[in-house]
């Protein structure tokens, strides 16, 4: 276990109601109260916002992603004016995606070795070379509170002895990516568990992690296209496998009810573009459900999204109005909406700890998929 060598990272549990958890995590750069909610901020930005309004929601800690920036502007680059913190102009804390999923998801444009992965530029198809300790080195150069192991994330379906095989080579290189970890205080370092949604795999991969030591550990290769049921089941195998003192990341989920389902299972933080990338296709996520805006029937309803909200994008703007920006193609359509989504998923968060706090989570689970799917 790490522990000594950082001692400024390090996740406090709080609480615990069934198998779900209240904690935070400490970090050089400040607190994460969890379960939290990563907003995506992919290109050193959360689409649409300002970093004052991702702030007002209530949001800790933002994602970015080292594929992206590693292209465009670059990771030297960015170091140079001083790391992604204030390149983007956000004091808390950042996790980055190493770039794995990205990479490895480029069909055709990439081939994988033992030693990592050569692909071309999505942007201007020049040809780059992505390792575990390269894919480090470019996460601490943008200065990262959380650095990613490089993984190799499997498709959705993956036999078994696919799923092995990639398993087997995410260990190697998770352990390479720890070689190269330059360990700092209040900077932490995670293992990501593959496995596809084979049990076995999924714990072999989660005791395995644990033997080489990690700060926080991921649940990878999920969201990719299993029914929610497999989503489920991977994770109540894999949980119980990890340590209680560190922080567990469902990584890419998801809807509301499934954030709310995965903490139920023992999941602390996740990170999704859904709330901003719905938020842009005119879809609001609210406590009754998915509300599309661009639908007629909102053309002339003259309620907000949420009149008791302290959000002023779900306060203050009509559904008439909401309805019209979209219509007419204005951008402060995708502001307000993006705005609204990115609130509701952290007051959705902030609910749920009160919950377990309290010894409630379960009934506030069965309420919430009732008022989603009823």
């Amino acid at each position: 276990m790490i522990v000594a060598d950082n001692p400024d990272f390090r996740f406090a549990l709080l609480a615990t109601d069934g198998a779900a958890r209240r904690g935070r995590v400490h970090t050089g750069r400040g607190p994460i109260d969890t379960p939290a909610f990563m907003p995506v901020g992919t290109a050193g930005t959360v689409k649409g916002l300002l970093t004052d309004q991702v702030r007002a929601t209530g949001s800790q800690i933002l994602l970015g992603n080292a594929y992206h920036l590693m292209l465009r502007p670059g990771a030297e680059r960015v170091a140079a004016l001083g790391g992604l913190h204030a390149f983007m102009n956000w004091d808390g804390p950042i996790l980055t995606d190493s770039g794995g999923y990205q990479v490895l998801s480029l069909a055709g444009l990439r081939r994988l070795d033992d030693d990592g992965v050569t692909f071309r530029s999505h942007i201007d198809g020049a040809y780059h070379r992505l390792t575990p300790a390269s894919s480090v080195e470019v996460q601490e150069l943008l200065d990262a509170d959380i650095t990613m192991v490089l993984d190799e994330c499997p498709p959705y379906p993956c036999d078994h002895d696919n799923a092995e095989r990639s398993l087997d080579l995410t260990l190697r290189w998770a352990q390479r990516s720890k070689d190269a970890f330059h360990g700092r205080p209040g900077f932490g370092l995670f293992g990501i568990v593959q496995g596809g949604v084979h049990p076995d795999l999924r714990e072999a991969s989660a005791r395995r992690l644990v033997d080489i030591g990690f700060h926080g550990y991921a649940l990878g290769g999920l969201a990719v296209g299993e029914p929610a049921a497999e989503r489920n089941a991977a994770l109540e195998v894999t949980t119980p496998a990890l340590p209680a003192d560190r922080p567990r990341y469902l990584m890419g989920v998801g809807k509301p009810l499934d954030l709310v389902e995965a903490v139920e299972r023992g999941i602390d933080l996740f990170d999704c573009v859904l709330p901003t990338r719905s938020g842009r296709r005119g879809l609001a996520y609210t406590w009754d459900g998915a509300v599309k805006l661009t639908n007629a029937r909102f053309r002339d309803d003259p309620e907000p999204l949420d009149p008791t909200s302290d959000c002023p994008a779900s306060r203050d703007y009509s559904k008439a109005y909401l309805h019209h920006l979209f219509k007419a193609g204005e951008v402060l359509g995708w502001t307000l909406l993006t705005w609204h989504n990115v609130h509701f998923y952290q007051q959705l968060m902030g609910a749920m700890r009160t919950a377990i706090e309290t010894g409630r989570l379960k009934d506030f689970a069965a309420d919430f998929r009732n008022r989603q799917v009823g």
